[in-house]
């Protein structure tokens, strides 16, 4: 990879990298960017970049507490 960092948690990934860190398919990923949800990216030129932290903070903003959201029952 091009781009080094000394922190490894901020390495710059490709569409295929994050594909396989999130589980989502590339098809998921590219109509997330269409519809501007998802995960931030970067364009650079014509190519797509992801940063890894940007993605795991993403990730964990999605988790869902099904515990915490509804204790009124």
């Amino acid at each position: 990879m091009p781009f080094n960092n000394a922190n490894p948690a901020d390495r710059i990934l490709t569409e295929d990298e994050v594909a396989a860190l999130t589980a989502f398919s590339t098809r998921t990923l590219q109509a997330w960017r269409q519809r501007n949800v998802g995960p931030p990216f970067m364009r650079v030129r014509r190519s797509i970049r992801y940063s890894q932290a940007d993605v795991i903070a993403w990730m964990k903003a999605q988790t869902h507490d099904p515990e915490a959201s509804d204790n009124s029952r």
